[in-house]
C-alpha cells in the first residue's frame, strides 16, 4: 500500500479497520516534506512533533474502541494565515516573522478534535496579497507539476502541498480566487464556499467581507469531506452562518450532468486564454454538450466592472485591517526611533513589502474624506448591481461556466505586473464580489499542465456546485 497516494476519504476508515496507523501516514509525508520541500518551498513551519502526537492520539483511540475522529489520520497542511495554537503564524511577512499565536482557530480546532493531522503551516504571498508567492518574505513557492514555475497564490503554499503530496488537503483561504487560482495552476481541485459557511475565527483578515476558508485537495470527493467538517456556525465569528445543505451531501453514483443548464458569459468567451487554457475549457464545453447538459452563451454587463469594484473595495479594507501592525501590540518593531510617530513609520517600512505597502496606499487614498464617496461608495452600488444580475442568471441556470485563470503558470524568473495580475482575476473574482461559491477542477490537455475550469454556484448552493464537479471529474477519467 502506497500510502502517499492513499485518497483522503479512504484514510479514516482504513485507520479505524486498523489496516494503516495514522502514524506511519504521519511518518511517510514527514519524510516526504523533508525530501522535497527545499525544492517546492511550500512549508514556512513544518509541525512535526504536533503531527506525531496528533497521529499517536488517533492510534490510542482506535486502540481503545473510542472514535478517532471523521478526519482520522488525513494529513493536512494550514496557510499561515491561520491560527495555530503555540505555533508561529507569519502570514508570509517579516511583520509577523517571529509572532507566535496564542490560540487555535476555529478551523484548527476542529481538525484537531476530528483526527486530522496537521503537519504545518504553508507558504502565502504577504498577508494574502499577490497571486504567485512571490511577495512571501519566506521565497517563492514552486509548482510540483514543474519546478521552473510558479504555484500561483495567495494560497500557493496549500495547492503546492497537495500536489506534492506533502499534504492531502489544505486548507487556505480565499478573498478573490486565492483558493482557486493556485489549484488551477497545480492541478489541483479548490473549493471556494458560500461566504458564511466556514468560521473565520483565527484567521488574519484581509478584506473582511470577501475573505473565506476554502479547501484544496487531489479530488473533488476529497474537498467536500474536510469542507463538511469545517462548515457551522460559531459564536466566536458573527458572519459564520453554517451551510446545511453542503454538511448533508451526499455524492452518489447517479450523479449525472444531463438536464443541467450552465451560463458562459460572452465576456468569458471572448477573453483571450492560453492555449492549453482554451484547450481544456473546450473540452469540458464538449463533454457538456455529449453529457446532454446545456451550454447557453449569456450578456452580464456587469462583468465589465468587476476588476476595478474588486479592488476599490478590497484595498478599502485592507487600509484599516493593515493598520494594527504598528510595532506596538504585537509584530516587527524598528531598533532605532526617537517619537512614536518614527516607531510607527520605520517599523511598518521596515517590515512590510512592497505589495502590501501598495494597497495600503491605494486603500488610504481612496478612503480619503473627499474620494471615499466618489469611489468606495460608488463600488458598493456597483457590487449590488454584480450580485442582482448573478441572480436574475440563477432565475435560469444552474451554474456559470468558466475557465479559472488566462493562463499557465508562468516561469518563476518572469515578471506579470501588478496590473497585470489584477486583471487576469476577471474569472475568480465575480464570485467573491457576490459572496458566491466556486471550484476549480483540473482538466488535462495537450500539454503538461492542466487548465482549471470553474463551476460557480448561487448563494448555498454549494451542494450543487459539487456534485456538477464531481460529476464532470468522473466523466472526464472514463
Amino acid at each position: 500500500m502506497e500510502l502517499l497516494d492513499l485518497k483522503a476519504c479512504e484514510i479514516p476508515g482504513l485507520v479505524k479497520d486498523k489496516k494503516v496507523k495514522a502514524l506511519d501516514i504521519t511518518n511517510a509525508y514527514l519524510k516526504h516534506i523533508e525530501e522535497n520541500d527545499e525544492t517546492l518551498n511550500a512549508y514556512i513551519t513544518v509541525t512535526k512533533q504536533l503531527a506525531l502526537e496528533q497521529a499517536k492520539n488517533v492510534d490510542a483511540k482506535v486502540e481503545s474502541g473510542e472514535d478517532p475522529g471523521v478526519l482520522a489520520g488525513i494529513p493536512i497542511s494550514l496557510k499561515d494565515n491561520i491560527s495555530l495554537k503555540d505555533v508561529k503564524m507569519t502570514c508570509g511577512s517579516k511583520m509577523l516573522e517571529d509572532y507566535i499565536s496564542p490560540y487555535d482557530s476555529k478551523v484548527a480546532e476542529i481538525i484537531k478534535r476530528e483526527g486530522g493531522i496537521i503537519l504545518g503551516k504553508v507558504n502565502l504571498d504577504e498577508f494574502a496579497m499577490g497571486a504567485d508567492t512571490k511577495t512571501s518574505y519566506f521565497g517563492v513557492t514552486k509548482n510540483p507539476l514543474d519546478p521552473t514555475r510558479v504555484a500561483g497564490g495567495s494560497s500557493g503554499g496549500s495547492a503546492s502541498s497537495v500536489a506534492g503530496k506533502e499534504a492531502i488537503l489544505s486548507v487556505g483561504t480565499d478573498t478573490g480566487g486565492s483558493v482557486r487560482q493556485p489549484s488551477a495552476f497545480c492541478g489541483t481541485v479548490g473549493m471556494k464556499p458560500t461566504y458564511g459557511s466556514i468560521s473565520r475565527y483565527g484567521i488574519s483578515p484581509m478584506a473582511n467581507t470577501f475573505d473565506t476558508p476554502g479547501v484544496i485537495g487531489r479530488s473533488v470527493e476529497d474537498v467536500l469531506l474536510l469542507l463538511q467538517t469545517l462548515v457551522g456556525k460559531d459564536s466566536h465569528d458573527a458572519t459564520s452562518l453554517g451551510n446545511e445543505a453542503l454538511k448533508e451531501l451526499t455524492l452518489e453514483d447517479d450523479v449525472h450532468l444531463k438536464g443541467l443548464k450552465f451560463a458562459l458569459p460572452s465576456l468569458y468567451k471572448n477573453q483571450e486564454l492560453d492555449e492549453p487554457i482554451q484547450e481544456s475549457f473546450d473540452r469540458v464545453l464538449a463533454l457538456l454538450e455529449k453529457s446532454g447538459a446545456k451550454v447557453d452563451i449569456v450578456e452580464m454587463d456587469s462583468l465589465k466592472y468587476v476588476i476595478e469594484t474588486y479592488h476599490i473595495l478590497v484595498n478599502g479594507e485592507i487600509a484599516p485591517n493593515m493598520s494594527r501592525f504598528d510595532g506596538l501590540r504585537f509584530g516587527h518593531r524598528t531598533k532605532e526611533y526617537t517619537t512614536l510617530e518614527e516607531m510607527y513609520m520605520k517599523s511598518r517600512s521596515e517590515a512590510f513589502g512592497d505589495e502590501v505597502k501598495r494597497r495600503i496606499m491605494i486603500g488610504t487614498h481612496i478612503l480619503s474624506l473627499d474620494l471615499s464617496s466618489e469611489y468606495y461608495e460608488k463600488a458598493l452600488k456597483v457590487r449590488t448591481m454584480i450580485r442582482k444580475e448573478f441572480e436574475t442568471i440563477f432565475k435560469d441556470y444552474d451554474f456559470v461556466l468558466s475557465p479559472t485563470y488566462p493562463v499557465i503558470p508562468y516561469k518563476v524568473e518572469e515578471e506579470m505586473s501588478p496590473v497585470e495580475i489584477y486583471v487576469a482575476d476577471l474569472f475568480t473574482v465575480p464570485v467573491n464580489l457576490g459572496n458566491l461559491c466556486g471550484i476549480s477542477i483540473p482538466v488535462e490537455n495537450n500539454s503538461s499542465l492542466p487548465g482549471g475550469v470553474q463551476i460557480i454556484g448561487n448563494h448555498f448552493k454549494d451542494h450543487e456546485v459539487i456534485k456538477a464537479a464531481f460529476a464532470i471529474e468522473r466523466s472526464l477519467q472514463q
